[in-house]
């Protein structure tokens, strides 16, 4: 299986990669070589321009170079950060049915691309660890998971209450609160939307909250779940309420069932989240 990791956010170093790529050896070791996923994670990855893996140009041709490319059964992100979003309107209407036929996974910024792809009617979509979450503590497990969807889309890593067989998604809040409003906000009508976020303050998240759920393309949704929010600044003042009980009063204000939590987040226990119905 050949796995294309991709970075049209934030660039990673040739450490990370060959880490990765020394975990997914060791978990397939046992396997026939076809039966061993072939990671290639493109140049694009290591370029450096600004705050970013090589210009937009750079990154939204590596995108497309290996979406298209129908030897590719999957394309992975390397990471988030910040940058995807820079790339839609390039990518856009840039597609071929080659990259109707191949996985994607990631999380965070690539939350971007994924919406692009929701939109365009690409299918085999998931919300779940991408190689940076190596350097995360306990990071190998989240390697691992990833390899395991990737390859053989084991249902015991998918989040747990998406095997109800209910229409999923799942993206960054503050991530998708930047989609609201513009040609690629993602339609989300009749699946349960799952959100996390992190290093955001409270205040933030209930705008971001009351942002995504006010936009008349999240009209449709059937129900929300709250990820983890982690790593959250302080208030100044005190905001008063705890995640979930701001996750409550905005779904009752929104008229959205507030379905409970979702075990996804920033952190290596990250589960799978697959759009596909």
């Amino acid at each position: 299986m050949r796995i294309a990791v991709v970075s049209p956010s934030n660039r990673i170093d040739q450490k990370l990669a060959d880490r990765v790529k020394t975990v997914a050896a060791a978990q397939f070791a046992g396997r026939s070589a076809a039966q061993q996923p072939d990671l290639e994670f493109l140049p694009q990855c290591f370029l450096s321009s600004c705050h970013f893996a090589g210009p937009d140009a750079a990154r939204a041709a590596a995108f497309l170079e290996v979406a298209n490319d129908p030897t590719f059964d999957a394309v992975w992100f390397a990471r988030g950060g910040y940058g995807a979003s820079r790339l839609l309107s390039l990518i856009d209407g840039n597609l071929t049915q080659a990259a109707h036929e191949k996985k994607y996974l990631g999380y965070s910024d690539a939350g971007n691309i994924l919406a692009l792809l929701l939109n365009a009617n690409v299918r085999n979509l998931a919300h779940g660890p991408m190689p940076t979450d190596i350097n995360r503590e306990g990071g190998e497990v989240a390697i691992r998971r990833a390899l395991a969807w990737l390859v053989d889309e084991d249902p015991e890593l998918l989040e747990p209450s998406t095997t109800d067989g209910l229409p999923v998604a799942a993206f960054n809040l503050t991530v998708l609160s930047h989609l609201v409003g513009t040609p690629w906000e993602p339609d989300l009508t009749g699946r349960i939307l799952m959100v996390e976020d992190i290093d955001e303050h409270m205040y933030r998240m209930d705008r971001a909250l009351w942002q995504v759920l006010s936009a008349r393309g999240m009209a449709g949704i059937i129900g929300l779940r709250l990820g983890r929010c982690a790593e959250i600044p302080d208030n100044d003042p005190e905001y008063g309420l705890s995640e979930e009980e701001m996750a409550q009063h905005r779904c009752a204000a929104a008229g959205v069932p507030y379905l409970g939590r979702a075990d996804i987040g920033h952190d290596a226990m990250n589960k799978i989240v697959s759009f596909n119905i």
